[in-house]
């Protein structure tokens, strides 16, 4: 696991387990801070590091000397403090770091059971750090292990049968308080993912036509609205429609809120959910009797049969992990390998350089080609016979690769 002498791959962050919304709206990350921290990352010499960042996890995954450096970086890019991140942190070193990216990724982790959309985040903060030469094999590797598994359990198992997101427990809330729900006047206010997910899980359970859409980039709603036939509306048009609404859903991805006291003037019935993280509805609300304020945090704790039916389903997903990442681990044993069979290729081939040079003055016509292209499969096919015993033997095989060192007389150089 050590990629140099002293780094260590670390996951280090903080979930909905110990951290409430507020808490988590302090360290959650904007795309400028994604940026931000892997520039600085690699400036510190930081040789891979993987941002995560969702309404319900802040994460970093990375190697360094020390978890401080990647605590660090989160703080300084964050409204978060290193002492509230030692009240509500998880800091998971090597082979518990892997097994907890298998969990997240899989739905094991998430605060609704199943709820895989923590998976495209993984996708998207791997695409974000390769770009920038921050995911090195090890890490790309693991993340496309952890995608493997998250595919197999949805495939394989019931862990996640219907809907299992935030979006939808915010609208299977909805249906179970709101009386004629199909009459109601709906405003959907942001369309970033927990948005568009929400708003297709209204338009196909709620059979509701009074929905409109507001984001702050209209072409954005737009888009949306286009695919279910949706009213869309300027966001100059937010404090009318708000009031307007009998159900207000907040999905926006700002950092101060964007709902308040001041806006409401209604004095009918509105029922208000916040799928933001940070909160984008300010508690000052609340002073408004006719206001109804549910955040996402309260949602997750809705359970229903069909959550406590895929429990059943745990023990399958983790079998599956298991076995995906014992693939992995198997991978990352081979590549303590690696130094030894590249330093006996390069002695072989040394031999065989040395041959070439005796046979051309012996031989007047010498075939160089045709005895390259010989000589270059037998090196491979003894590479590949050291590398099959060393993997097949794995018990063994720091006595082997010495052994191996002592008779070719090799020199190799670091671990992976």
């Amino acid at each position: 696991m050590q990629q140099q002498k002293s780094t260590y791959f670390y996951a280090i962050g903080l979930s909905y387990k110990k951290a409430d919304a507020e808490v988590r709206g302090h360290f959650s990350l904007s795309d400028n801070a994604k940026q931000t921290i892997l520039a600085d990352a690699k400036k510190n010499g930081i040789e891979s590091a993987l941002l995560v960042s969702t309404c319900n996890r802040t994460e970093i995954y990375g190697f360094a000397e020390h978890p401080y450096q990647l605590i660090h970086l989160l703080c300084e890019n964050t409204k978060g403090t290193v002492e509230k991140f030692q009240d509500v942190a998880y800091i998971h070193k090597n082979k518990e770091a892997i097994n907890h990216m298998f969990r997240v990724g899989s739905g094991l982790d998430s605060q609704i059971l199943g709820d895989f959309e923590i998976i495209s985040q993984l996708k998207f903060g791997a695409k974000a750090s390769k770009k920038v030469g921050l995911l090195n094999s090890f890490t790309e590797r693991l993340v496309n292990a952890v995608i493997q598994a998250s595919k197999r359990i949805k495939n394989e198992t019931e862990l996640s049968s219907g809907a299992t997101s935030v979006s939808f427990a915010s609208v299977q809330y909805i249906m179970n308080t709101v009386q004629n729900i199909n009459e109601k006047n709906i405003l959907l206010f942001g369309t970033g993912k927990i948005g568009r997910n929400t708003c297709e899980n209204l338009v196909k359970h709620t059979k509701n036509s009074h929905i409109t859409l507001i984001n702050r980039t209209k072409d954005k709603a737009e888009e949306v609205g286009g695919k279910f036939n949706l009213v869309v509306k300027d966001y100059e048009n937010l404090e009318e429609e708000v009031n307007a609404a009998d159900i207000l859903i907040v999905a926006t991805g700002a950092q101060n809120p964007t709902i308040y006291k001041s806006l409401i003037t209604t004095k009918k019935p509105l029922l208000i959910l916040d799928l933001s993280i940070p909160k984008n509805v300010n508690e000052d609300i609340r002073a408004h009797a006719n206001i109804t304020l549910v955040h996402l945090d309260d949602l997750a704790k809705i359970t229903d049969d069909t959550l406590e039916k895929r429990k059943a389903f745990i023990p399958d997903a983790e079998g599956i992990i298991a076995d995906v990442m014992s693939e992995f681990n198997a991978w990352l044993d081979t590549l303590k390998f690696v130094p030894t069979l590249q330093a006996i290729k390069h002695k072989l081939t040394d031999y065989k350089n040395s041959e070439f040079n005796t046979q051309r003055k012996k031989m007047v016509d010498f075939n160089e080609d045709q005895a390259e292209l010989i000589t270059n499969n037998l090196i491979q096919k003894i590479t590949n016979q050291f590398a099959h015993h060393l993997r097949e033997d794995s018990n063994t095989s720091d006595e082997s690769i010495e052994l191996i060192k002592k008779i070719f007389q090799l020199e190799t150089t670091g671990n992976v």
